[in-house]
């Protein structure tokens, strides 16, 4: 069997996996301490509800980051949907992001978030088109492969 012919390693997958549930596992490490935290700073049950949803948050966009990781490195799943499946994965997560982590929502409130957050968009874009702007100008202005080796030569 050729080295192009070789299927892929999943080795990598499963230690993305391995490192992902590490960290879920460690995040959860103090839990059984929260008694006592609520008793020494004097914590409301609302407080220790507030700290129990944001690791319910967090295993949702860690949930999504592993499915994804398991969906691009399977044969489960049909092969043209990957990429559709990747997209709809990837727009979970930045739902979750925005609404959770950076709380940008439609209040009026926000109107500076939404706009530094468009901004934001707006830079990412220029930066990406003009790096493929300028690498398909050098691929095509660049000489032939074979022309730089017989330089070379």
């Amino acid at each position: 069997m050729t080295a192009s012919a070789r299927p892929p390693s999943r080795r990598g997958f499963w230690v993305v996996a391995a490192v992902l549930g590490l960290f879920l596992t460690a995040a959860s490490a103090p839990s059984p301490l929260y008694a006592t935290y609520a008793a020494r700073w004097h914590f409301g049950p609302a407080t220790i509800t507030v700290i129990f949803a944001v690791y319910a948050i967090a295993l949702l966009a860690v949930l999504l980051t592993a499915t994804s990781f398991f969906i691009a490195g399977t044969d489960l799943v049909w092969q043209p949907s990957i990429p559709v499946a990747l997209i709809v994965l990837a727009i979970a997560q930045m739902g979750v992001h925005l609404v959770f982590f950076l709380h940008i929502t439609t209040g009026p409130d926000d109107a500076n978030n939404v706009l530094a957050l468009a901004f934001g968009l707006l830079i990412v874009f220029l930066v990406i088109a003009g790096s493929l702007w300028i690498m398909a100008n050098l691929n095509h202005n660049m000489m032939p492969m074979d022309q730089i080796m017989q330089m070379q030569r």
